[in-house]
């Protein structure tokens, strides 16, 4: 198995536990950053896990709560690490476990591998889009050695049909998102919608529980390289509505643009 994507997988699973024994045994307090997004405690240890593991590939860090290195340096990163150590945390503060941790190996603005890990249930998604498989491995506790990964299954994005099965956030299913199902079941569609957290969404995406992901809200490159790696792995695009290229990262800018996740035609 490649050597980061193992270390990304250990480094993910580990701080799940970090953050679930924060999630079952804190009361956890909530500070307001900047910009007006949540931050718990648990995001703070799970980023500063994370960094200090990730330090022995020597490759930088663009983690969602560490220090971000302005563009002039980081423009000239050839590769990078884009970590969100808990995405999802206003799920995590409803406590419905839908929250996840985020880690990508993007090089050159593409996202070249990608692991999510759902701590409240300790499942695992990994890919590398170049060999064109995904996996996802169910976990009894949050740790992992390469010999467990001998029992990760293989998922597949589902085909897609007249029937479409459409995820959304429950935060920012807006008005764009009803249009949009108004506008498929015009066409003929018959359409199903899933509500999920975080990145949880890419996941469902991934494994072929549904076929469209329609994204007109914010996010950030931390909120998708881990899952644009995973769909792309298993035939799914992940495309920039505005410019209908696939999503790049390590820009100067890291807010994204509104996407669409869906199987390529």
């Amino acid at each position: 198995m490649n050597e980061y994507l193992y270390k990304a997988i250990e480094t993910s699973v580990h701080a799940g536990g970090i953050i679930m024994d924060i999630y079952e045994n804190q009361i956890v307090a909530v500070e307001t950053k900047s910009d007006n997004s949540p931050v718990t405690i648990a995001d703070k240890k799970a980023n500063v896990y994370i960094e200090k593991e990730l330090e022995s590939t020597q490759i930088p860090v663009l983690s969602e709560e560490g220090e971000h290195a302005h563009y002039d340096i980081r423009q000239h990163w050839q590769q990078c690490w884009i970590v969100d150590p808990l995405d999802g945390t206003k799920e995590f503060i409803k406590r419905n476990g839908e929250f996840t941790v985020n880690i990508a190996l993007v090089e050159n603005g593409v996202s070249l591998l990608g692991v999510i890990y759902i701590p409240a249930v300790k499942s695992v998604y990994f890919a590398i889009p170049a060999e064109k498989k995904a996996f996802k491995l169910e976990l009894e506790e949050h740790t992992i050695t390469r010999d467990m990964l001998t029992n990760a299954e293989q998922i597949f994005a589902a085909d897609e049909s007249d029937e479409i099965t459409l995820t959304s956030s429950h935060s920012y299913t807006n008005q764009k998102v009803v249009d949009l199902i108004d506008t498929l079941e015009t066409e003929g569609k018959e359409v199903n919608l899933i509500m999920a957290g975080s990145s949880l969404k890419f996941c469902l995406m991934a494994e072929g529980q549904a076929s469209y992901y329609p994204r007109y809200a914010p996010t950030m490159e931390w909120d998708t390289a881990a899952g644009h790696a995973i769909c792309n792995a298993v035939g799914l695009e992940v495309y920039s509505l505005e410019t209908n290229k696939p999503l790049k990262y390590n820009k100067e800018n890291l807010l994204n643009p509104w996407f669409l996740v869906r199987k390529v035609r």
